[in-house]
């Protein structure tokens, strides 16, 4: 009805343009018109609008899946060469030669210097003389006596003429013995002039040079061999640690890691993690005094020379297993002097807090012995966007550095389809 009054005013003050009113009417039907117009635009109140709810925020979380989680414990250590051999100058005499390269790898038996031999075969060559002298000797004497023998049965010669000559043969005897020890003394100084290595390994510098004059009253050091494959690490750790560490598994709390020795895994320098895993060898029976710290000693793999003796290392050493545990980034626990708790989302998308029971670190990873059970949703990031009791939505988090999975956008889905 009031349209239509609209347009009968704007139809009569078309007809009658000298009708005083008809400004005024015309201006009454724009307005009216605009009005109208206004109405019909208006938006309906709807899902979108100002009075809508807003989307629930989203948080990333993990699921727990409890596991056997190790206990490892880094722990500061130094590699040592696995065998250490000093080469020392047993014979004195002048180095003639040095027949190995420094810092090449040796073998056990290799030649590595050659000292002036001359005066060890003179020795050799008088010794061997004064065998052969005593050998004669020998023979005279042991002739005299079985000489001697019908002799004294028919008592042509006295008791004493015959005592006198066994004597004489024993004494003989005697002579050729320490005759034949002179020369093999001899033989053995005549191969010490020769120096070789008594382990395989890497040797380091020639500690002589060629003209010294080495093994004068004292075994001169000449070279130092080292066995570098395997290495040892020997690293400390505390003995109330340890102590804890045994009652627990004594308890049944803990269980050993695995049926051999301990794991032992060897973080350089830079941060990186070498590829090769140890083993434990052994954890010495004292306590020092002083530190109050157990010495243990590990065996590492280094067929590639890489490790080098006297290098500082990180021993993540494996000792034990929690059983039914879980490991959670460090992030998702909040610590407090009122306790450990973490963020745990329903099904219905509400967070609330949960006290749970933090064990070692693992990784950058908290272990997690008590509170949580398999398939809860663990808060990881997205705190800040909790408001109140409001519902969130969990999205599975994604490590930094690790890129997240995408799904395929549907002009894919269709080009996979066609072929």
């Amino acid at each position: 009805m009031p349209h239509t009054r609209v347009r009968s005013i704007a139809l009569s003050a078309a007809s009658g343009n000298n009708h005083p009113l008809a400004p005024t009417t015309l201006t009454l039907a724009t307005v009216l018109m605009l009005v109208a117009c206004g109405q019909s635009a208006a938006p309906s109140a709807g899902a979108g609008g100002p009075g809508s709810a807003p989307p629930p925020a989203q948080v990333g979380v993990v699921t727990v899946k409890p596991g056997d989680v190790g206990l490892v414990t880094e722990l500061p250590g130094r590699l040592e060469a696995s065998r250490i051999a000093q080469v020392r100058a047993r014979a004195a005499g002048i180095v003639q030669k040095r027949l190995f390269v420094e810092g090449s790898a040796v073998r056990a038996g290799q030649a590595l210097f050659q000292i002036d031999a001359s005066p060890f075969e003179a020795t050799l060559a008088s010794a061997q003389a004064t065998v052969a002298k005593a050998e004669a000797n020998v023979m005279q004497t042991t002739a005299q006596a079985e000489r001697f023998k019908p002799l004294i049965e028919a008592k042509a010669i006295s008791q004493q003429d015959f005592v006198n000559a066994q004597a004489a043969q024993k004494l003989a005897e005697a002579d050729l013995a320490v005759a034949r020890a002179a020369v093999q003394t001899a033989r053995i100084n005549l191969g010490y002039a020769a120096i070789t290595a008594p382990i395989s390994g890497r040797i380091g510098r020639a500690l002589v040079t060629e003209g010294a004059l080495v093994g004068q009253g004292e075994a001169t050091p000449m070279a130092v061999i080292q066995q570098i494959d395997p290495m040892f690490i020997n690293f400390t750790q505390s003995a109330a640690e340890v102590m804890k560490l045994r009652a627990a598994m004594a308890s049944g709390q803990l269980k050993r890691a695995g049926n051999q020795a301990a794991s032992v895994r060897v973080v350089l320098e830079d941060g990186s993690e070498y590829a090769q895993p140890g083993k434990l060898l052994f954890s010495d029976l004292t306590v020092d005094a002083t530190s109050g710290q157990i010495t243990l000693r590990a065996e590492i793999p280094n067929p590639s020379g890489t490790l080098l003796p006297g290098l500082f290392v990180r021993v993540r050493l494996e000792q034990a297993q929690v059983s039914n545990a879980i490991t959670l980034p460090q992030q998702a626990v909040t610590r407090s002097a009122q306790g450990d708790s973490v963020m745990v989302v329903d099904a219905e998308g509400k967070a609330s807090p949960r006290p749970v029971k933090v064990g070692n670190q693992q990784r950058g990873q908290w272990v997690i012995l008590d509170g949580l059970q398999s398939g809860d949703q663990v808060m990881v990031d997205g705190f800040q966007k909790l408001r109140g009791g409001a519902p969130v939505k969990p999205v599975p988090w994604q490590a930094p550095g690790t890129a997240p999975i995408q799904p395929a956008s549907a002009a894919n889905k269709a080009s996979i389809a066609t072929q």
